[in-house]
């Protein structure tokens, strides 16, 4: 036993309670299961020893994948370096490695591998999307939920990783699920069973091991672990697998699939929700799909660009919704909506004082050294425990299609959301209550405090139209002087198209 290892029952940090030693990873970190006691929710707490410098890969790892909220990424919630001891907190998943899961079950039907690709493939497109990398893509962190979500865990990125590393690593995910081998030498080495290989060493098609495995599906895995065909990026990837995840039986015959890079565009934003606690975006860059056999010389930059793909739209409240035949359109590219003082509010319900309202408009004048502040709470960051928080209320005049909303405040770790209503009933103690009580939250999970000082949504349902919005905040930073909890929010954003 390690010295000074933790004990069941033990509580770190003052606040997570170790439940039970469940393994130790294949970097001999020990993972237990927790309690967070303060929110009474499991936790997985992974720990290592020693901490210190030899943790800070761990750690910045923790803080990167932190910067994320997506779907499809296990949500970390601390990482804390005790000297003699590192431990990162995170999420806990019922549910199962899918290593374990092909272990016990056999190889996947081509569907369903085909589901958990889709899956990883989108929360990598929202990694990529920060400029950063995952960088441990395998078949023992990406967990299977009992719920039968599907998640990807355990950043753990160095200098020899990159976006293509990731891809190619969804096509590893493919390969494991419907033949139980994992390819060494195209990904990595792993104590799985290597990829099975023909009499020249080259890795032998899934196809020509198991029946039923759809040719377009094993064109697509045998491209990705081919380091001569260009990897799609991210949102490239997305796309194609979840055309491949469609119920229909239209795509038996497709043949071969290739990839080629289109042009860079303007930002065109998912469905899925991103807080990114950094001071821009890497713009996304919309790529094209070719099909049919490609020259290996024609194909693009094989350095992906692109960020977070579209993936089915979420189910989700709206004002309206989209054509179907537009469809068949091109996408508008989302554009900066003119907000003006006249069409923000500040929200402060019952038993809110309401003295700040004319703050509101401060938000919206294009200058960060302005900004609507709550006032200082002095005993509990949930706005002293007297409501369930305040917000900025936003009509946008007239039903828009949202694709995100930047939040610009003066400190990290304020728990915020993004609300969506039908109208606003009033500013008025009366109405603001009323906004509290029906206003709809937006996006899957818990509210998560922001890393950053920058907060970008993207939790619209790009089928829907939204007018009526609320920025709500829930919980409040400790102030710079450490004299209570209070935030100042300088900047609102929206983009959309009409």
């Amino acid at each position: 036993m390690t010295f000074g290892a933790p004990t069941v029952g033990e509580i770190l940090a003052e606040r997570y309670q170790l439940e039970e030693h469940v393994n130790d990873d294949s970097a001999g970190r020990q993972v237990w299961r927790g309690i967070d006691v303060i929110l009474r929710r499991p936790v997985a707490v992974v720990l290592r020893y020693p901490g210190g410098d030899s943790a800070t890969e761990m750690l910045q790892a923790a803080v990167d994948a932190s910067r994320v909220i997506h779907p499809n990424l296990v949500g970390v919630y601390d990482a804390i370096d005790e000297g003699s001891r590192a431990y990162v907190v995170r999420e806990w998943v019922d549910g199962e490695a899918l290593r374990e899961l092909v272990a016990q079950e056999g190889p996947l039907d081509p569907a369903r591998a085909t589901a958990i690709a889709h899956s990883i493939a989108d929360a990598l497109a929202a990694v990529h999307a920060t400029g950063m990398v995952h960088g441990n893509v395998h078949p023992g962190t990406t967990l299977i939920g009992d719920d039968g979500r599907i998640v990807l865990a355990d950043a753990r990125a160095d200098s020899a990783d990159s976006t293509e590393t990731d891809v190619r690593s969804v096509g590893g995910l493919l390969y494991f699920s419907m033949t139980g081998h994992w390819p060494h030498s195209e990904i990595r080495s792993s104590a799985l069973p290597d990829a099975m290989r023909d009499g020249n060493g080259a890795i032998v098609p899934p196809r020509q091991i198991r029946a039923g495995v759809p040719a377009y599906l094993d064109d697509l895995t045998m491209d990705l672990l081919d380091k001569r065909v260009a990897t799609p990026d991210g949102n490239a990837l997305t796309a194609e697998l979840a055309r491949l995840n469609s119920s229909d039986d239209d795509y038996e015959d497709v043949g071969p699939l290739r990839f080629t890079q289109g042009t860079s565009a303007e930002p065109v934003r998912s469905t899925r929700k991103i807080v990114i606690g950094i001071g821009a975006l890497v713009v996304i860059a919309v790529i094209g799909l070719v099909f049919g056999i490609q020259a290996i010389s024609e194909s693009g930059n094989e350095t992906p660009k692109s960020t977070q793909a579209n993936s089915s739209p979420q189910g989700g409240t709206g004002t309206g919704t989209g054509n179907p035949d537009d469809n068949n359109a091109p996408a508008a590219t989302p554009q900066k909506i003119k907000l003006t003082k006249d069409m923000v509010r500040i929200v402060d319900p019952p038993k809110g004082e309401r003295n700040d309202t004319g703050e509101a408009a401060l938000t919206v004048d294009d200058d960060d050294e302005t900004g609507w502040e709550t006032q200082r709470f002095q005993n509990r960051s949930n706005f002293g425990n007297l409501k369930a928080g305040m917000g900025v209320l936003i009509n946008l005049g007239k039903p828009h299609h949202v694709s995100e909303i930047q939040v610009v405040s003066s400190a990290s770790g304020v728990a915020m959301d993004i609300r969506e209503g039908t109208s606003d009933p009033g500013d008025s103690r009366t109405g603001d209550d009323q906004v509290v009580k029906t206003y709809k939250r937006l996006g899957d999970g818990d509210t998560e405090k922001t890393i950053g000082t920058k907060a970008i949504f993207t939790v619209f349902d790009d089928a829907k139209t939204y007018q009526y919005l609320l920025v709500f905040l829930s919980d409040l930073p400790r102030a710079d002087d450490g004299d209570g909890y209070k935030i100042k929010v300088t900047d609102i954003a929206v983009y959309g198209t009409d």
